[in-house]
């Protein structure tokens, strides 16, 4: 499961598409609360476990980024 910072839908889409995932495989919630800036993420990962789109023993990528150069990502074993 990759969950994006919540910033753009179109960029989303746009590297979910590079990366060949699936619609199933990318959570998205900006259409829900626009953009939550730091809190997007966190937000959105607690939806999708919420949900049971992430289970015990999946893969998630959590990707954030920021004006500028700013970055960060994780991909943790839930």
């Amino acid at each position: 499961m990759l969950i994006p910072h919540q910033a753009n839908l179109r960029i989303s889409d746009f590297v979910a598409r590079k990366m060949g995932l699936r619609e199933d495989q990318v959570w998205n919630n900006i259409q829900k609360y626009g953009n939550t800036t730091a809190a997007s993420v966190p937000i959105a990962l607690c939806e999708a476990w919420e949900s049971g789109a992430v289970k015990d023993g999946d893969l998630v990528c959590l990707a954030a980024f920021g004006s500028g150069f700013t970055w960060g990502s994780a991909l943790i074993r839930w």
